[in-house]
């Protein structure tokens, strides 16, 4: 799949969480449990969405696909860092690690576009309730699923190309516990040119303006949500976009207080664990927040944990 240099036989060590062997076992069962509530969590959601047709709507077809994206971003990190902790090598190629470092950034993408495609689906049925079957039909709702998912991974295919003509000349060790773009970046000794270009062109096209695009569909949306007349019209239309909203400040609040500190703390013995908490935070607590604030959610996992499965199918 990709072409490296003579150099670059043996591929990375990863440094890993912990050398100390005392701790390597108690931290892979503590993951692993992690890693089961995520993939469990997530599932949950999935299978109350699909299974209850009175939730086969834009906003919770959405959710799913936010939940599956959660799944497999996780699912691109965590098993190598448990096989690493119960495994003496630590070793991975450069085609795995670079895989790796290209399906991690590519569903971090995935969910940044989701989140912005929920955001113009409340927009649109608090601030424009009439027309919303015309602007979220599901035909609509098809395409922005189609452009997200295709959005995110084509146009962050030059990364893994770009990278696997680095030159790695120096240490191989990754200090690090996954394959991450800047780490990776790190143990290069030049030919970073049009890395940068490409960071910095995509960077707040991907970025930033998902970003901006959810922070203004929710100044519409507030703004809009205080014009409300009667206070219960205001709680049924805020309690609309109350789960989505919390999932937004979860997510953007841990990566900008993960990425957006001095210079002087980024350490990486210390950034590596930043790393995994936003590997295992948002996807952990995004299946608890749509369980407690959302009652069409909690009424489908009702129906599955009671055997109604097929009257949610056929009602």
């Amino acid at each position: 799949m990709f072409s490296f240099n003579h150099s670059d036989v043996r591929g990375f060590t990863i440094q890993g969480i912990t050398d100390i062997l005392e701790l390597q076992l108690p931290l892979f069962f503590f993951l692993l449990l992690l890693y089961l509530i995520i993939i469990t969590g997530n599932m949950t959601i999935v299978a109350a969405i699909s299974q209850d047709r009175h939730l086969y709507t834009p906003m919770y077809i959405l959710l799913m696909n936010l939940s599956i994206d959660d799944i497999l971003l996780t699912s691109s990190v965590l098993p190598s860092i448990l096989h690493n902790l119960v495994t003496d090598s630590k070793d991975m190629s450069f085609a795995g690690c670079i895989t790796q470092m290209y399906t991690y950034i590519s569903f971090l993408c995935t969910e940044v576009l989701l989140l912005a495609a929920m955001a113009y689906d409340r927009y649109v049925a608090i601030c424009h309730p009439l027309h919303y079957v015309l602007l979220m039909s599901q035909r609509h709702c098809a395409y922005f699923i189609g452009a997200t998912w295709s959005v995110a991974f084509l146009s962050l295919t030059g990364y893994p190309i770009l990278v696997s003509k680095l030159h790695f000349c120096a240490s191989h060790l990754l200090k690090h516990i996954f394959c991450d773009m800047s780490p990776v970046m790190k143990l290069s000794c030049g030919g970073l040119f049009y890395i940068d270009i490409l960071i910095y062109t995509e960077g707040p096209l991907l970025g930033l303006g998902p970003f901006l695009f959810t922070l203004i569909s929710y100044i519409y949306i507030i703004s809009t949500i205080i014009k409300i007349q009667s206070s219960e019209g205001r709680r049924k239309a805020f309690s609309t976009c109350a789960s989505h909203l919390t999932c937004v400040i979860l997510y953007y609040g841990t990566v900008i207080s993960l990425h957006l500190r001095p210079t002087s703390s980024y350490l990486p013995s210390v950034d590596k664990y930043f790393s995994l908490i936003n590997v295992i935070l948002v996807p952990m607590l995004n299946p608890l927040i749509y369980s407690f604030k959302n009652q069409e959610i909690r009424n489908a996992l009702n129906k599955i944990i009671s055997g109604n499965i097929w009257d949610a199918k056929d009602s």
